[in-house]
């Protein structure tokens, strides 16, 4: 592996404690370019996650709490009128960073929601007739609480659809949680031993490293079999997008190269296909997607 990706690994663990699964998981979708949302209940660590990446890598860090009246330019800035210049100036929103933490991003409105589509997708904003790039690397985690579903919003299917996994920290175990405790003891705040292990450039090196990982044709076909079943099982009404495809072979790829390979592997797709297509499907009869899936991997021949 990758020492530098073993030493941010080990840097997330230290304010992330037992969930080791969750940090590559969010790895891959960091280094894939794509983005993560986490559905889990409030207090395990979402946040905490998501500052300490941005400082391992030297990245900026911004969080908005989704709420009912948030507005869509709250997000990705507006134009100001500017009395001394005569002329309307564009203040960044909070989009304008590296990493993003979209808390709770269910509680806004349908049309707020929809003002991340385009920066998720290619990374710029557009205001008023101007498209103004991020930057890169661009990152949004975003968090919806699955248990209290009052006063949200559910995300559609094309914002579903931009987010390469889904997943959840889970609660801690009974030692894990003591360690958090001890923290306390100590007064120790987590993001404290986080120190500054990748800068920018290195960020992006290791993405164009892992979109370098080897897919032989046979894996390929075993990606596309995937999920053209998905499309056509009957348990699904809303199989998974051509950019699904994509995106499991881009995840499948960082995934190989934080194992610490330059090719993938079939068992690289298995692991990480529950995470990134679960999240995209209708199921009927309110079946959970992971369940799904796991059971078609099981279908599908392996090249």
């Amino acid at each position: 592996m990758d020492p530098n990706i073993t030493q941010l690994a080990q840097m997330l663990s230290r304010a992330i404690v037992g969930k080791d699964q969750a940090i590559q998981l969010i790895l891959a979708a960091f280094f894939s370019g794509g983005h993560a949302l986490l559905e889990d209940v409030p207090g395990v660590g979402k946040t905490l996650l998501a500052k300490a990446l941005a400082r391992a890598v030297k990245g900026r860090f911004q969080r908005v709490q989704f709420t009912p009246d948030l507005l869509p330019t709250d997000l990705t800035g507006t134009n100001v009128w500017n009395p001394q210049t005569g002329s309307f100036e564009f203040i960044p929103g909070p989009v304008f960073t590296q990493v993003l933490l979209a808390d709770e991003i269910n509680r806004a409105t349908p049309r707020t929601q929809a003002g991340l589509l385009e920066v998720m997708e290619e990374q710029q904003v557009t205001t008023d007739g101007v498209s103004r790039p991020v930057g890169e690397p661009f990152f949004v985690i975003a968090t919806q609480n699955p248990v209290e579903y009052q006063g949200t919003s559910p995300l559609p299917e094309a914002l579903l659809d931009r987010f390469a996994v889904s997943l959840s920290l889970g609660y801690p175990s009974e030692n894990e949680e003591l360690q958090m405790l001890q923290r306390l003891d100590r007064q120790q705040n987590p993001l404290d031993a986080i120190t500054p292990c990748l800068d920018l450039s290195q960020v992006l090196t290791i993405r164009q490293a892992c979109a370098q990982v080897k897919m032989t044709e046979p894996l390929q076909r075993y990606v596309l079999a995937l999920i053209r079943t998905t499309r056509t099982d009957q348990q699904i009404t809303l199989g998974a997008s051509p950019r699904a495809a994509v995106t499991l072979q881009r995840v499948t790829q960082a995934w190989a190269y934080l194992q610490g390979r330059n090719y993938a592997l079939p068992d690289d797709v298995k692991a990480i296909a529950p995470f990134v297509l679960a999240h995209r499907l209708i199921i009927t009869g309110g079946r959970p997607g992971q369940e799904v899936i796991d059971r078609l991997l099981k279908t599908v021949a392996i090249p």
